[in-house]
């Protein structure tokens, strides 16, 4: 079960996009939803204070132990920052320019290779998806039985479906080109989303799933889905019609605070043998007036925040590191009011790293560069891994650069466009990391060879997850 390229990381995916989320608006606007979980006792919220939010300190948000691991980034976007174009470069991993801006009026869709592609064309065989594909449904087969493949579901801006027209098995889009219409799009989202929540492989435990398709076979409560996408659009209306500052966006973001806060809730609910990731993102920010399209800073500066359920396993490489453990992003007295206590990321980079979390293949002519901090330990992967500090990430990141370079070679035969003297300086930097590579493999190799003979582990396969090397030789 090592998956297409790497281990599979995730049971199941939420993509939770409000659209226009600049970063200081996830940063100091969400209370209930981001701000509980950075500062989960409430006592030294500074969102708390400002928005006169209150908490429940015996309510499992609360709870330390009763999350897994959080993370808040600034997500910069490349002009132009425009929804089609930044949809292009979320799917994609590449950078859509200024000369297909006319794309966003409609009718372009995407034909390169995406993450949306993989989930929908990579053979089921291939997944290794163990707790979906042990689930059963009643038809034809020998014995009646066959194993079910989960869907991926959509609901919100219809700039999704112009992009990929026939991609999502469940699909529920909403015109999105009025922008002083701030309801319409945000309230399907919120009629559609709790049945899809309900549908995540991995959300309930494995005899109440088994139980529910036993029950109701045809029902649309039966279906399970592998990755669900949910784009509202209020925040960005809003914006375009009022302004930021505006008491219209206290409350739009009030309400999108509430459908967060629940949605994550549902997710922290997860059964502990699960692994469940929310990823709550903006495509882009808006200025002061509340418009985009340029690259300024308050345009490019959108907010991620990652959501992991409490059953992913934090103990992969990344174990020392603080701002990776279930305790938060940071401690809190060390975030300030300023964005520079918060990593930033290119939107690029979250890409490979969906897809690394679900095991396949990295997109073609995808450029981002894994963010290793957002890899729990593999699916199934054996306890002794962690204590062996499998380097997991490390692995995927050689894949990632791999796979950049083959692009970026393919692309120089045909084009002038990359100087032939940074080229050479990138392949000769590529040359130099894979003998590091090879050497620390050898070398891992020996060491686990070692250990297997003096009764410290009972497999010594060299293959996929069961081959664990020595982390801080390969990490640099």
């Amino acid at each position: 079960g090592a998956g297409c390229w790497v281990p599979r990381r995730v049971d199941s995916m939420a993509i939770l996009v409000v659209d226009a989320l600049r970063f200081d608006f996830a940063r100091d606007h969400l209370p209930l939803s981001v701000g509980s979980r950075l500062f989960p006792s409430g006592e030294n919220n500074p969102l708390e204070r400002k928005n006169n939010a209150t908490f429940d300190s015996n309510s499992s948000i609360s709870s330390r132990r009763d999350r897994g691991i959080i993370k808040l980034y600034r997500f910069v976007a490349d002009p132009p920052t425009v929804t089609m174009q930044r949809l292009k470069g979320l799917t994609t991993g590449g950078l859509p320019t200024f000369a297909d801006i006319s794309g966003s009026f409609g009718g372009a869709s995407i034909d390169e290779d995406s993450w949306v592609e993989q989930l929908k064309e990579v053979p089921w065989d291939r997944r290794h998806h163990q707790r979906s594909t042990t689930k059963k449904t009643t038809t034809t087969g020998g014995d009646g039985m066959k194993k079910k493949k989960p869907q991926l579901a959509f609901v919100g801006d219809d700039t999704w479906v112009d992009l990929f027209p026939t991609q999502f098995d469940d699909c529920h889009p909403f015109p999105s080109f009025n922008t002083r219409d701030l309801d319409t799009v945000d309230n399907g989202c919120l009629e559609h989303l709790p049945r899809l929540l309900d549908g995540l492989v991995g959300l309930k435990k494995e005899h109440d799933d088994e139980m529910l398709s036993a029950k109701s076979q045809t029902s649309e409560n039966s279906t399970s889905f592998e990755l669900i996408v949910a784009h509202f659009l209020g925040v960005d209306h809003v914006g375009h019609t009022y302004g930021p500052n505006n008491p219209h966006m206290e409350g739009k973001l009030h309400q999108m605070d509430v459908m967060l806060s629940s949605t994550l809730d549902r997710i922290d609910d997860a059964p502990a043998d699960s692994c469940i990731v929310a990823l709550v993102l903006g495509d882009h920010g808006m200025t002061e007036d509340g418009n985009h399209g340029g690259g300024t800073e308050e345009e490019v500066n959108a907010g991620l925040f990652v959501h992991f359920s409490p059953g992913c396993d934090a103990t992969d490489e990344n174990d020392d590191d603080e701002a990776t453990k279930a305790d938060g992003v940071i401690k809190g007295e060390e975030i300030p009011g300023s964005a520079r206590a918060f990593d930033s990321i290119h939107q690029i980079d979250l890409v490979p790293t969906i897809l690394f979390l679900l095991g396949l293949p990295v997109p073609y002519a995808n450029i981002g560069g894994l963010v290793p901090d957002l890899l729990p330990a593999p699916r199934g992967s054996s306890s002794s891994a962690s204590s062996h500090s499998t380097p997991h990430a490390a692995v995927a990141l050689a894949l990632n650069a791999a796979q950049v370079w083959n692009y970026l070679h393919t692309y120089s035969q045909t084009s002038r466009d990359l100087p032939k003297d940074r080229m050479k300086e990138l392949k000769d930097s590529l040359d130099g990391a894979a003998i590091v590579y090879r050497d620390a493999i050898s070398h891992s190799r020996k060491i686990r060879t070692e250990s297997f003979k003096k009764g410290e582990t009972n497999d010594i396969s060299s293959e996929g997850e069961d081959l664990f090397f020595d982390s801080s030789s390969y990490r640099q």
